[in-house]
């Protein structure tokens, strides 16, 4: 995401939508407004007052794919260090529902499944994530495990539904970088 790749964000307010079914279906194209672009300055991704649009910007889903699909600023990717010591570089979940909102304000998500181990120790997430454009529908799903007696930040099916969420979007191609720099 190269700057000025964010200033598509509406100055008008949303307008309510149809509910949309998530199967994926081919649909006749719409012909979308121009929406009015800001000036980098504007351009605030990391917060700020800009408003994230949530409606008006369909685009053919390759668009927002290949959107999603860009490099993450590094100044909005995070790290932590694992009990193990390894260094873990990650992307924030309300960051990437703001790169969500933004890039494909049509999206949704859901919470698929929520399981606890036989054991008890861990809880499971499985989340969905479905992006709508002009002439299609895709979805990803993902899961995310966190263990109930870790207790660094909020409770363990958050942790693991953010997890399960960041990953589902990885799939889709965002912050997919993020792997592939391990590899390298």
């Amino acid at each position: 995401m190269v700057p000025g790749a964010l200033a598509r964000l509406l100055r008008r307010a949303p307008t309510p939508r149809l509910a949309r079914p998530f199967a994926a279906k081919a649909r006749a194209s719409r012909h979308p407004q121009e929406p009015e672009l800001l000036s980098e300055d504007d351009d605030d991704f990391a917060g700020g007052g800009v408003v994230a649009p949530t409606e008006g910007i369909s685009k053919p889903l390759a668009e927002v794919l290949k959107e999603l699909g860009k490099r993450v600023p590094d100044s909005l990717v995070k790290s932590r260090v694992e009990d193990d010591g390894f260094a873990i570089k990650y992307i924030p979940w309300h960051i990437v529902n703001k790169i969500l909102n933004i890039h494909a304000p049509e999206w949704s998500g859901e919470i698929r499944s929520i399981v606890y181990s036989s054991d008890g120790k861990s809880v499971s997430v499985v989340y969905r994530v479905t992006l709508h454009g002009t002439d299609a529908e895709i979805y990803r799903e993902a899961t995310g495990t966190a263990s109930v007696d870790d207790t660094s930040y909020g409770d363990p099916v958050q942790k693991a539904e953010a997890m399960a969420f960041r990953r589902a979007c990885a799939r889709l191609g965002l912050g997919l970088h993020l792997y592939h720099e391990d590899m390298s």
